[in-house]
């Protein structure tokens, strides 16, 4: 797999470079008066299109021929998922060339992605791990397709809204990745480990341009190929292979997934349309109110640097998810109560936050 790894990095660091030099006219087209935006100039958006591309050509190499990496994963498999994440994908990379795709139809695409995968690739979600809702989800098959369509075209839109700082969500997808790659080798699952491995490379292809110098960011194509992937292998993998807990998805993806949950509540609560952007989200405020202003010759380098060191903070708050998922992937009900020790914690710690009641040793 290490050959998947060396060319999906090598062909999304070569995409992303040239989408970097080529497309810096559109990127004055995201405005300076964003509440989400925490940079200075005008930065492509186009990370996703040289991850996508990534992605997608060490998947096709993977089925080619008579399975030269032992992966077994046919062409004709992976093309088809190919084909089936790109409506989703190019939405987003048109809304980051336009501005001008609204989080409807963004939602639209996904979800019809997301349906279209189920069907051709006979994907459901028909354990829970609670008896009450898996009886009815094994009585009612429609009912778990639609719920696998629902994670599958939902989770792209949880990453774009941790994706607010250079390395961010990136790395939360690498972390991701890896530990779906060790469950999936575990049960002796080559295919869905090499899925996850060659977005890894990708990944990585574009966090050499993004994380520090900020040069390019993901922008919601990034996104949607993080999520969507990830989507596709957390749910085949649960429904392959009853052994894994399909709480070990759930406490991998706590963090993004929390995010939008907590975000449309608030938004609720406050009269706001859950698709609204604003500055309050959890990586927001560590950025505003956590890691101080740092000194540089210019707003535009101080900028970057308090940019870069919001993301760690949020790099260390995942991997609190990430580990326990891997330790104990088999295991449900230690799994739910990790989930909901996250949800305390990170409650707890975002009130903290908005009273300014941080401990100092919280604040380097």
């Amino acid at each position: 797999m290490l050959t998947l790894i060396v060319i999906s990095f090598l062909v999304s660091a070569i995409s992303v470079l040239f989408f970097m030099r080529r497309a810096r006219r559109h990127a004055r087209r995201y405005g300076t008066d964003m509440p989400q935006r925490f940079h200075k100039g005008h930065v492509p958006r186009l990370g996703g299109a040289g991850i996508f591309l990534g992605t997608g050509a060490a998947w096709l190499v993977a089925g080619i021929g008579s399975d030269p990496f032992n992966v077994s994963w046919p062409l004709k498999a992976s093309a088809f998922t190919l084909l089936c994440i790109a409506p989703a994908v190019l939405g987003g990379i048109i809304e980051d060339l336009t501005q001008r795709v609204s989080v409807r139809y963004r939602l639209g695409l996904t979800i019809g992605s997301a349906l279209l995968l189920c069907w051709l690739l006979g994907l459901g979600v028909s354990r829970t791990g609670i008896g009450l809702v898996d009886g009815w989800l094994q009585a009612w098959p429609y009912a778990a397709i639609l719920f696998a369509a629902f994670a599958i075209g939902g989770l792209p839109h949880a990453f774009n809204i941790i994706d607010g700082y250079n390395g961010l969500a990136g790395t939360v997808a690498v972390l991701v990745c890896l530990a779906v790659s060790h469950v999936a080798l575990q049960v002796g699952d080559r295919q869905l480990a090499a899925m996850v491995i060659c977005l890894v490379g990708a990944t990585a292809g574009f966090l050499v341009w993004n994380y520090p110098r900020g040069k390019i960011f993901a922008g919601d194509g990034g996104a949607y190929v993080w999520g969507m992937v990830i989507a596709i292998a957390v749910v085949t993998l649960v429904q392959r292979h009853r052994v894994v807990s399909p709480w070990f998805p759930m406490l991998l993806l706590i963090y993004p997934v929390w995010e939008t949950v907590f975000s449309i509540y608030r938004k609720l609560a406050r009269g706001q349309s859950p698709g609204d952007a604003d500055a309050l989200h959890f990586h927001q405020l560590i950025f505003r109110r956590i890691v101080r202003v740092a000194f540089a010759d210019d707003e535009a380098r101080q900028l970057l640097a308090r940019n870069n060191r919001t993301s760690p903070y949020l790099w260390i708050f995942a991997a609190l998810t990430v580990v326990p998922a891997v330790l104990f992937w088999n295991n449900t009900p230690i799994l739910m109560a990790f989930c909901a020790l996250f949800i305390a914690t990170y409650v707890a710690a975002y009130l903290m936050i908005v009273r300014f009641k941080v401990p100092r040793w919280l604040r380097p």
